[in-house]
């Protein structure tokens, strides 16, 4: 059955909510409907829907003459198996001593790399994106300067591939915490492919809040790879909950938002320790002062 994608883009979050609202109701009805910010400081935000049938041209027309939109480009799609697509793209991808790979790639895991095996069908977090792959050269240097973590927490954990990368190399076992229970999930599944069953925990959580992990703070490594916002708002917990000397690997920000949340985490009693940018992405490493 084919698929059918419109796409637009307008002017500011409010309008831009409208807007994918009001497509909902179209007719056909769209199988989905997503509003996204370009992350190219333009201000626009992009609003596109899938269609099982063709969309209505009249209402999209209709519809960017109401919300004072570009004209919406309509496309079909050819059908796809997409996990078979995302496997024949996505190559493994090397930090420092970590090899991400998923199982159709199992046999070029190097023997003196340690394995993360991520399947395609759970492609966020599996390394290819600067965010993931920072953390994992973050952790990567820390070890290599003769650190190892005791108790460590992923925050925000996804596939909870930097959760598992710590358990791979220190004995200890690492909390994974997830605001999302489908992500918790999702972790729990990857934990058991890599076989760190009762080595990774993973709980839904937003930020330190569960007991089982305010039960275990304070911690001397977190990693928190999420977004600008909530990583501000959680510079007062990660305080409280990281331990004199210890350490988090942030991550989820572009170049340009780095130096907002370093200016925070450093009022709330951390100091730098190494920013990498890969490409459009920063992650910072930061210790907590003594």
């Amino acid at each position: 059955m084919p698929t059918f994608t419109a796409l637009t883009t307008l002017t500011g979050k409010d309008a831009a909510t409208q807007l994918g609202e009001a497509m909902e109701r179209l007719i056909p009805e769209p199988t989905g409907v997503g509003v996204f910010e370009v992350e190219d400081g333009s201000g626009l935000w992009e609003v596109g829907g899938y269609f099982e049938d063709a969309p209505d041209q009249a209402g999209l027309e209709l519809l960017t003459l109401a919300f004072e939109a570009k004209p919406f480009v309509v496309s079909e799609l050819p059908e796809t198996d997409w996990v078979a697509k995302v496997r024949r793209e996505l190559a493994p991808v090397e930090a420092g001593r970590f090899f991400v790979y998923g199982s159709h790639d199992a046999e070029n895991l190097p023997k003196e790399s340690i394995g993360l095996l991520i399947e395609a069908a759970m492609a966020f977090g599996t390394g290819h994106h600067g965010t993931t792959l920072g953390c994992l050269r973050a952790l990567d240097r820390l070890a290599n300067t003769g650190f190892a973590g005791e108790n460590v927490a992923d925050i925000g954990c996804g596939t909870a591939v930097l959760g598992m990368a710590a358990a791979k190399i220190w004995p200890n076992p690492v909390l994974a915490s997830d605001i999302d229970m489908v992500a918790v999930e999702v972790a729990q599944a990857n934990v058991a492919s890599n076989n760190l069953t009762g080595r990774v925990k993973c709980v839904e959580a937003a930020g330190f809040d569960a007991e089982t992990l305010l039960a275990a703070a304070p911690f001397d490594l977190v990693f928190a790879n999420i977004l600008k916002g909530p990583l501000i708002g959680l510079a007062p917990d990660m305080a409280r909950h990281v331990q004199t000397g210890g350490y988090v690997i942030l991550s989820g920000l572009l170049n340009e938002q780095a130096e907002d949340v370093l200016a925070v985490y450093t009022q709330n009693g951390f100091n730098l320790i190494h920013h990498e940018e890969i490409v459009d992405w920063s992650t910072l490493t930061m210790q907590r002062k003594p």
